[in-house]
């Protein structure tokens, strides 16, 4: 969330990001009725306890100088301060609920050069990247490509578990660790220390590092514990320092994530959202920042240009766009996406997103820096390397071969023992 001295000294920033948005101001203004209103509390309440002090000092010296009468009046007059104090006191713990509450749903201030547009129709080309694939046959769908090879079994994995739950298996499972593998070890070799995850987390941790009333119907809970598995190795990862003070010589903090992940993806999807391009659970390789608030849009640069030599190693033909305003969400100041071209859908799709949120999960997360003249909140960055489903995806259908078997990228063969192609299971 914001800090509240934006609201406090710079509330036309603020508005001036709303307009950008599309939104009404008039949550900023209510934040800003309600910490006035907090503070007004506090500083009637800490007058009426100076008042209660300074009576307490009068009747002590009425007493001390044998004047019960006086000690009486005194008190008299002081007799319902004690409960004027606990009105007050309740009434600002009120005010200050719901000015955070509104607070953390006010999105972030977006960076100067994101795009202005409604939706994702308005989001710019950063660049493009390979060759697009031009294939002498008839494409296939990845899900018509698992289908015939065996390598995935939804109707087995919605029996035990539901719809959008599979096992993989044979040469698929197989390129789907050398995926993880690939992903860490290449993000190790740049700096990121590898880093396994909980693969859940209780609601205040969570409600550092999103939206909750937004990101809440994405998750599972589990309840009665009052936990929620993790839709993302990112949230557990940011929320890891929530409530510390590092140390400058620890910055910047990098780390690579791998975890599974589980989402509900409820709602309606397309046909080229079948088979395992959206489901409920997947395993993703994610890039995380913790920095000096100086740089943290070098990092910003930093952690898209490791997406982009990571995906440009497999061979594989994408693009990377700029997110507009209307596409951006709550958290991120600004934000990359990878999209890759499927053939067999004939349409490009998200297979990376790469974001700099600054000081807002920080803020969220009381996840300060000491410095000497006091403590100062951190930056945090996000981004995928590789969530392994959707990377399948793109290779299935780039790299497919008119018999329906499909070459392993070369990057990814050590993995694979030296296995140069896919195989049927059966």
């Amino acid at each position: 969330m914001l800090d509240i001295s934006m609201f406090r000294e710079h509330s036309d920033v603020i508005r001036a990001d709303h307009d950008r948005r599309g939104l009404t101001h008039e949550s900023i203004d209510e934040v800003i009725r309600l910490d006035e209103e907090w503070r007004s509390t506090r500083y009637n309440a800490d007058q009426l306890r100076k008042a209660r002090n300074e009576a307490a000092r009068s009747i002590a010296e009425a007493k001390k100088s044998d004047d019960s009468s006086a000690a009486d009046a005194i008190l008299a007059e002081v007799a319902d301060i004690g409960a004027q104090i606990d009105k007050l006191a309740e009434h600002s713990d009120e005010c200050l609920e719901q000015r955070d509450a509104l607070r953390m749903r006010i999105p972030n201030i977006l960076h100067a050069e994101v795009p202005i547009g409604e939706d994702d129709q308005k989001n710019t080309l950063h660049s493009m990247h390979g060759e697009k694939v031009e294939l002498d046959f008839e494409p296939r769908n990845h899900n018509d490509l698992i289908e015939m090879n065996g390598w995935v079994d939804q109707a087995r994995g919605a029996k035990v578990a539901g719809s959008r739950f599979y096992f993989m298996q044979g040469d698929l499972a197989r390129l789907e660790m050398a995926l993880q593998q690939y992903g860490a070890d290449f993000l190790r070799g740049r700096g990121y220390t590898l880093v396994q995850p909980p693969l859940m987390m209780n609601r205040d941790a969570y409600e550092g590092v999103t939206d909750l009333a937004d990101f809440e119907t994405v998750m599972y809970g589990i309840e009665p514990d009052n936990y929620y598995l993790i839709a993302t190795s990112e949230h557990p990862l940011t929320a890891m320092r929530m409530d510390e003070i590092i140390e400058p010589s620890e910055l910047p903090i990098r780390l690579v994530g791998v975890s599974a992940c589980f989402r509900r993806e409820v709602g309606a999807h397309g046909l080229s959202d079948r088979g395992i391009w959206r489901v409920h659970q997947f395993t993703k390789v994610e890039q995380i920042v913790i920095c000096h608030p100086d740089d943290s849009w070098g990092h910003h640069e930093e952690l898209l240009g490791n997406a982009v030599d990571l995906w440009d190693n497999l061979g594989l033909h994408y693009r990377v766009v700029n997110i507009c305003t209307g596409d951006m969400g709550t958290v991120a100041a600004r934000k990359y996406d990878l999209e890759a071209w499927l053939p067999g859908a004939g349409d490009y799709k998200e297979v990376v997103s790469c974001s700099n949120c600054t000081d807002y999960q920080a803020n969220r997360l009381r996840m300060r820096y000491r410095t000497t003249e006091g403590n100062e909140t951190v930056h945090t960055l996000n981004s995928t390397a590789i969530a392994t489903s959707r990377a399948l995806v793109v290779i299935l259908e780039q790299n497919q071969m008119k018999d329906g078997r499909v070459s392993v990228p070369e990057a990814l063969r050590p993995y694979m023992g030296g296995q140069e192609t896919l195989e049927p299971l059966h």
